[in-house]
């Protein structure tokens, strides 16, 4: 398969039962979902939802109690901690809403941290940090440390981090939470670019409506389970 035929993330009657003492909470309850290659995915839902637990798990973070969940075709319940460790490091890039900079590195030590967990070498990895904080338009910024930044160069410096090990997913936990209107739509912008120049699969938590209107689909979820999935057509 190849071009958006391909399926990054897929879901098989995925289920997840939390216990708090003698209650038994079921945060999902049987759910069924195909994420292809490229695609820009809203996940929405009120609190309580279960979209946070989907959203875990679909980022590898947890487990389903019951049901399977295939990331690039990897059955991810058959993996060990290190494989798991491999799988977050190398497939999928956070975003998050507060930004998770460490406050002591520079921009350019942020985005390539996860460069350097995974193995690569010093002059490789600091050309290609480089290279993403130009791609988010911060190439001038590279030493300066998140204090010295505005929330949007800190949301873009994490977009960049994101990027760093050429992921075949973004997931962005309320990206655009933090910022002001101007600076959420340009990040919006920013991530709808990727899912469409290269592939990558963003895949959002998201009350913002105006992430919602780019997003090719948006996913409904309530009381543990898919309401509804609306696909966006555009010309």
């Amino acid at each position: 398969m190849s071009g958006l035929s391909r399926y990054v993330v897929r879901l098989f009657n995925v289920k997840k039962v939390f216990r708090l003492g003698r209650h038994r909470i079921e945060a999902l309850r049987g759910i069924n979902l195909d994420i292809k290659e490229g695609e820009y995915i809203s996940i929405m839902g009120p609190s309580g939802s279960g979209k946070t637990t989907l959203f875990n798990i679909i980022g590898a973070l947890d487990k389903p109690t019951e049901g399977q969940v295939f990331i690039d075709d990897v059955d991810v319940s058959q993996l060990d901690a290190y494989e798991l460790a491999w799988l977050r490091c190398h497939k999928i890039g956070y975003i998050f809403q507060t930004f998770n900079l460490i406050q002591v590195m520079t921009a350019l030590d942020n985005v390539t941290l996860p460069m350097v967990f995974a193995g690569m070498h010093r002059d490789e990895y600091m050309e290609k940090g480089m290279k993403l904080l130009e791609l988010v338009g911060l190439k001038d910024r590279a030493w300066h440390r998140p204090l010295e930044l505005s929330g949007g160069q800190q949301q873009r410096v994490a977009i960049a981090r994101a990027l760093a090990n050429d992921p075949s997913i973004i997931l962005a936990d309320e990206p655009t939470g933090n910022l002001d209107l101007k600076t959420g739509e340009e990040i919006i912008a920013l991530l709808k670019e990727f899912s469409q120049e290269r592939k990558v699969t963003v895949i959002s938590a998201t009350h913002d409506l105006k992430m919602v209107a780019v997003s090719d689909r948006v996913i409904s979820i309530r009381d543990g389970q898919i309401e509804r999935i609306e696909e966006k057509k555009f010309l």
